[in-house]
């Protein structure tokens, strides 16, 4: 394996794995190159302002470095580090940084993690709010033509989903080698973990969780308030469904209502807590991307769920699911009745839940396969950067024309 003494991250915003899926994906992969590069030391830098449900990435032994956007200083912070790797997430990140990096430290391997096509979520809910059905054609916009030309300016994208994968390929047409399949790493459940979850008859209610910073949650939860939770609780007039969500803004507040048994909770410091006590997680998406970290969550704790076809793209491959999948508000609320009310179904789903984790999303597979991946392209990064003929003209192009729009902004601001 490659010297690494340095590696650096640069965030969007500081993770928040409590508050979303994106916040917990990204200490999975630091804990990754924690534990192959154990003797690098690892910098996690972002321009964002500090949030009241930051994780202290201090805590685990990162170094925290706060950058400004449109500054040089970024310059003498990258060239006194000298990484040998960088991390960006998100490709708002490489496009804000990467051209300072390829001209301070052209030897570091860059590497994009996407969290999910961006353009590809973009595009669905813009076709949404249009009423209008999503079609490929959809995904010709400036956030795509700016994600996938960062794409190819990278060494290496880590693609959460197979579905993703395949649009990169077959419609945006970048070479396989540019990119790998990397979901969420897990820890395999224990029998021993599935035996100490609380029982069906132990369980109660309905729930739905999210990040209502993140549009298509607050979406989800505002059909479920007007079009399946009444159909539900028409039939289960005990039950209730209970909200959880970070950031929940006026507009979610104001769906709380206890005689409807629709419970908006806000915020919880673990998921798992209040999921492994649920009996069904409920979640109608109509737009999104990437894998859904609410489903993941539910599975590991045992809580059989429903999705829409959105929901479960790219979550379960050819197994069998841990529920059902519906896009019809009807049909939706039958199945999330049955599978509230039907223990040998709850069950079986239950245990189709935990297979999914153990087979698609094992952290000690997929963590060797994305290391060794790394390793072979900083083996060979001369070669692999010249058989991306088009990365380097954009690179080049971005050098030039994003440098000097930096720089202009950089002396305005002075």
């Amino acid at each position: 394996m490659n010297v690494t003494n340095n590696i650096l991250i640069i965030g969007t915003v500081w993770p928040e794995p409590n508050s979303s899926a994106a916040g917990s994906r990204m200490l999975q992969l630091i804990a990754v190159f924690q534990k192959y590069y154990p003797k690098a030391k690892i910098t996690f830098a972002s321009a964002a302002a500090a949030s009241d449900f930051m994780f202290d990435v201090t805590s685990i032994g990162l170094d925290r470095q706060s950058i400004k956007l449109n500054d040089s200083s970024f310059n003498e912070f990258i060239i006194k580090l000298q990484p040998d790797i960088v991390l960006f997430d998100r490709f708002m990140t490489e496009e804000q940084y990467g051209w300072r990096i390829s001209e301070n430290c052209p030897n570091a391997l860059l590497v994009l993690d996407t969290e999910d096509l961006h353009c590809l979520r973009n595009a669905r809910q813009l076709a949404w709010k249009n009423n209008q059905s999503f079609e490929a054609i959809d995904l010709t916009t400036d956030i795509a033509k700016r994600e996938i030309a960062s794409i190819y300016r990278c060494d290496q994208t880590l693609m959460i989903s197979e579905v993703e994968m395949e649009l990169l390929a077959n419609f945006f047409k970048v070479p396989g080698d540019l990119f790998m399949e990397v979901p969420f790493l897990l820890d395999e459940v224990t029998k021993e973990e599935i035996s100490a979850l609380p029982s069906f008859e132990e369980r109660e209610h309905f729930i739905f969780i999210g990040n209502f910073w993140h549009e298509p949650n607050y979406n989800a939860t505002l059909y479920l308030k007007e079009s399946i939770w009444p159909l539900i609780r028409k039939q289960l007039p005990k039950a209730e469904l209970h909200i959880y969500g970070s950031y929940g803004s006026k507009k979610v507040e104001q769906l709380h209502n206890p005689k409807q048994g629709f419970i908006y909770k806000g915020r919880v410091e673990s998921a798992f807590e209040v999921i492994k006590k649920a009996k069904v997680l409920l979640a109608p998406l109509r737009f999104g991307a990437g894998l859904k970290g609410k489903i993941s969550d539910a599975m590991i704790c045992g809580t059989s769920n429903i999705t829409s076809s959105i929901g479960a793209e790219g979550m379960y491959k050819n197994l069998s699911i841990p529920g059902y999948i519906s896009d019809n508000p009807l049909e939706f609320a039958e199945k999330a009745i049955l599978l509230y009310t039907d223990s040998s179904i709850w069950t079986k789903t239950q245990q189709n839940g935990f297979n999914i984790i153990n087979q698609l999303y094992s952290k000690k597979v997929i963590e060797k396969t994305l290391i060794e991946r790394i390793e072979k392209i900083r083996l060979n990064l001369d070669e692999h950067r010249k058989t991306n003929f088009t990365g380097s003209m954009l690179k080049h192009q971005n050098l030039n024309s994003t440098k000097y729009l930096s720089k202009w902004i950089e002396e305005k601001n002075k």
